[in-house]
């Protein structure tokens, strides 16, 4: 019999799928990884930062961000913005040049790349000028090294190397003149019309960096010994003795220099600083951006609105909450308030472009856990993922970790007096403070919070400061099991609820705990009797080891009596393994698309770890009366369900809340349970009982049938209540052997008509592929790639959202935010413009608040270069990943005749434009 599709019917389906379901990754909240350069534009106000693995961000005010990859796969070492433009410059550490431009494109801006250069010489080579935006090399200005040497006294050539070009500035005044800088510590003032130096500054120590003064007179050098030297410019050819050694913090040497710049100051002495602004000093460092206010006595830090380091005790899991009500809301904003007086009261500095994203339509939380026992909560409403609340847990428990160290203040008499500012401090003194389980209540504002040793704590928010006493209880999961001996920590699951019950499962069971009574309720032993490894602890292993080398000798004892009589048989044997090989292989050509599920043993280690809980108001006893449950799934594909008896409010107090076993199922194939979804009469998944208390959400359907769907690692099955027989069942398609590693519900609102939606099933799979499906009918809607497979640790950091989106980390300090729905997305829009420019008769040599390297205006040109669409965000994680075959795959689609590109790219850019030379 054939079947002929409804393509009308399809064809509707298929554009209301277009309305509910499109993929975008959006932002990327957190620290660069791996920073490698700090560019800044006083002009447009925006920050720039490179990173080893070829990525450009620039920030502005909040909201204002923009991205930018670099095809190679190579270090940006500097970053320098046009003065007046909307262009800038990036060096990479393959001596390549790029240009990008912020260009307008339907009201915002958007970051692209418009022309690239490579330079003559390796990296510190003599210096070459280059025409910008044209990247045309002048090669009558390049300064050779031999030129440079026959400039320099022979007695000063001969006993040394002149080394690589460390630093290059130019005259303020004159921009025919420039100052060199060589590793060694010789610094030649060059002139570029008579090519011959002018002056010679002879350092002792290794050069790191040099600042001209804007006034002309004068340059000051930093060295690798930790001092700085002043030199007076006097034009005169002879080696040059600095007029001023400094070592700042004493007369041993301490650590380089990097960076040195001097800044006049209207109301009292020019500040000398390492780098920075005369109004705020940024220092980017490895893990984090400080940013310290140089107006306000004690120059406190000013909060950054963005760039926050995530990281700055490891993430050990996340938490998302959507739709916060605005009272718990303004708590934990009053809560953070007062973590935050030692912060500066001024306002971010960096305020460049404009925000034109629309204010974000709900207040959401995402909650991080870290090794150190912290917990931090993050406004992860829009764009800008903002610090709300810091929770310590540690101060609970006897460790031995010292929390009265002062990280802001050193100790009386240290030298060099050093403040300890920032917050990065990834070193956790006692590994049983890892978080590694949140749920927060947004309605009751409990909190409960499981970490690695077993430990749970629920905790309630308060206005007031208060010392409260923690009472402990303890629950034996193992119930006196023999041969059982305690040697790690287990994973938790925590999950909480409004009947004040907390539900919680490890590697050996789960257990119901009543906090408003503080009583156990429930304990059940999910242990089954071949878990060897889960009996002996996860650090146990010697034992398991000793065994199986005595099994192995045994084998080969066995096979040494019986060789001979195998040997007869061996040829039989082949031809049998060939024949079945040949059949399988048959197989998977007939089926390619669908692969069988195979039933596990249940000798599987850990199968009774617990993998996933879930309490219900449903059917369990029967179809005319509804009780709560909860319900628990296991790794070895077993799920337990109890009903749970609860007393009135009157009496909740007073009396004991029970449970008693209502149902178990055990999936024939013994795959892990991940996920438990009870869907009522219209098939939509049961709200969270607060929800419909408290009037945001509709009231479930209790007249209709209930369902329960399961997801295990490999199928998703529908079981009807409350008989709990199976309905229908979906195989997860997988031609490569794909597991369902992530999974939640997500309501996906029409892009179209504003009442319309549907309840979707997410689903993450150990492919890193994103999978919709719809209920109940647990049919596939829509799948997209999203994390590579081999990201093992983004696909476990992976949580979703109530709106179809998500986060997963990219780094140790990004969380990357996707999102599936066609509705809301949360994504950087906003624009830069091109700054007014001084009027010709104004124009002369410009104030100097730049960094080494940045040239002085010459002639302005306005962008209007052609470009694509930057493909940056789609390759942005392969990169910090350092995923080499797939920017080996990128650099060869991009291959071609660099100066058939540059001409493609530079039409309609006038003639005239900068002079970059190549260096510092």
């Amino acid at each position: 019999m054939k079947r002929f599709r409804r393509h009308g019917h399809e064809s509707q389906r298929d554009r209301l799928k277009q309305e509910l379901y499109q993929f975008n990754k959006t932002v990327e909240h957190g620290f660069p990884h791996q920073p490698s350069a700090l560019g800044y534009s006083p002009t447009l106000q925006l920050l720039a930062i490179g990173t080893r693995s070829g990525a450009i961000k620039l920030y502005g005010a909040p909201g204002v961000e923009f991205m930018g990859l670099h095809d190679e796969n190579a270090t940006v070492t500097q970053v320098h913005f046009l003065p007046h433009q909307l262009e800038m410059v990036t060096l990479l550490d393959d001596n390549s040049l790029h240009m990008w431009t912020l260009r307008a494109h339907q009201g915002v801006s958007e970051l692209l790349e418009i022309g690239r250069f490579t330079l003559t010489g390796p990296p510190g080579a003599p210096p070459s000028v280059t025409r910008v935006p044209g990247f045309r090399e002048l090669e009558e200005r390049n300064i050779s090294v031999e030129e440079v040497q026959n400039s320099v006294p022979e007695d000063y050539v001969g006993r040394r190397n002149l080394e690589s070009v460390e630093a290059l500035q130019e005259n303020p005044l004159n921009p025919r003149q420039v100052v060199l800088g060589y590793g060694r510590g010789l610094m030649v003032l060059w002139d570029l019309d008579s090519k011959r130096a002018v002056q010679l500054l002879q350092g002792t120590q290794q050069l790191e960096s040099v600042w001209w003064m804007p006034d002309g007179s004068q340059i000051i050098s930093s060295h690798s010994d930790g001092g700085f030297c002043r030199w007076t410019v006097t034009g005169k050819g002879s080696l040059q003795e600095p007029d001023e050694q400094d070592t700042p913090y004493g007369s041993f040497p301490c650590k380089a220099i990097s960076k040195i710049v001097q800044l006049p100051n209207a109301e009292g002495p020019p500040f000398l600083v390492f780098s920075g602004d005369p109004t705020a000093l940024v220092v980017l460092v490895e893990e984090e951006l400080v940013v310290v206010d140089l107006l306000t006595d004690g120059w406190p830090v000013i909060q950054t609105p963005y760039l926050v380091p995530l990281h700055c005790s490891a993430i050990t899991c996340s938490h998302h909450v959507s739709c916060i009500p605005l009272k718990l809301w303004e708590r934990v904003l009053a809560a953070g308030a007062l973590q935050s007086t030692h912060y500066s009261g001024r306002l971010w500095p960096v305020n460049g472009g404009q925000n034109l994203a629309p204010d974000p339509p709900q207040r959401d939380l995402l909650l991080t856990g870290h090794e150190d026992g912290t917990v931090r909560f993050w406004d992860a409403s829009g764009v800008c993922l903002y610090p709300m609340y810091k929770l310590g847990t540690a101060g609970v428990f006897h460790t031995d970790a010292d929390f009265n160290d002062n990280m802001n203040q050193g100790a009386d008499g240290e030298w060099p007096p050093f403040r300890k500012v920032g917050n990065f401090d990834p070193y956790s003194d006692d590994p049983r403070l890892g978080i590694q389980k949140i749920h927060l209540c947004k309605y009751s504002g409990y909190l409960a919070v499981a970490g690695t040793a077993g430990q749970i704590l629920m905790m309630e928010l308060n206005d007031e400061p208060a010392e409260q006493v923690v009472e402990a209880s303890l629950v034996d999961l193992l119930q006196g099991q023999e041969g059982f001996r305690w040697k790690g920590h287990a994973r938790l699951e925590v999950r909480e609820e409004p009947w004040k019950l907390v539900a919680f499962g490890t590697s050996h069971g789960f257990g119901l705990y009543d906090y408003l009574q503080r009583s156990p309720v429930l304990v059940r032993c999910t242990l089954n009797p071949s878990d060897q490894l889960a009996m002996e602890g996860p650090l146990s292993r010697v034992k398991s080891i000793k065994k199986s080398l005595r099994q192995s000798f045994r084998r080969i004892r066995r096979s040494r009596v019986s060789m001979r009589k195998q040997h007869a048989n061996n040829a039989a044997k082949l031809q049998e393994l060939n024949a079945r090989l040949e059949a399988e292989l048959q197989e998977m050509e007939l089926a390619p698309v669908q692969r069988k599920i195979e039933a596990r043993s249940s000798d599987d280690s850990f199968t009774g770890l617990v993998r996933t809980l879930y309490f219900a108001d449903s059917f369990l006893s029967d179809a005319a009366h509804s009780t709560p449950s909860l319900w628990a799934g296991t790794n070895g594909g077993s799920v337990f369900a109890y009903i749970l008896r609860i007393p009135p409010v009157e009496r909740r107090t007073e009396d004991p809340v029970t449970a008693h076993p209502a149902k178990e199922i055990q999936l024939m194939h013994r795959a892990p349970v991940v996920g438990l979804v009870v869907l009522d009469g219209h098939g939509a998944p049961l709200p969270e009982p607060l929800e419909v208390a408290h009037d945001l959400s509709r009231s479930p359907d209790m007249q209709g049938s209930h369902h329960l769907l399961v997801v295990s690692e490999e199928q998703f099955k529908l079981f009807t209540l409350p008989k709990v027989s199976a309905k229908m069942k979906l195989k997860l398609t997988a031609m490569e052997g794909s597991r369902v590693r992530r999974v939640g519900v997500a309501w996906f609102g029409s892009s179209r008509v504003e009442e319309y939606g549907e309840s979707g099933l997410v689903v993450l799979t150990n492919q890193g592929d994103l999978n919709v499906l719809s209920l109940p009918g647990i049919k596939m809607q829509v799948q997209y790639p999203c994390i590579r497979r081999e990201d093992v640790s983004g696909i476990a950091s992976c949580v979703f959202t109530k709106h179809g989106q998500g986060f997963y980390l990219i780094s140790p300090s990004e969380f990357e935010r996707f999102s599936l729905s066609a509705r809301w997305l949360v994504e950087p829009r906003c624009l830069v413009e091109v700054p007014p420019r001084p009027s010709a008769s104004a124009r002369g040599p410009p104030p100097r608040s730049e960094p080494d390297g940045v040239p002085t205006e010459r002639s302005g040109h306005k962008s209007a270069g052609g470009g694509g669409e930057s493909s940056a965000r789609r390759v942005m994680e392969h990169a910090l990943l350092n995923d080499e075959q797939v920017l080996q795959e990128i650099q060869k689609s991009l291959e071609g005749d660099q100066m058939t590109y540059l001409e493609n790219n530079m039409k309609g850019l006038s003639a005239g434009g900068m002079v970059m030379s190549n260096g510092e």
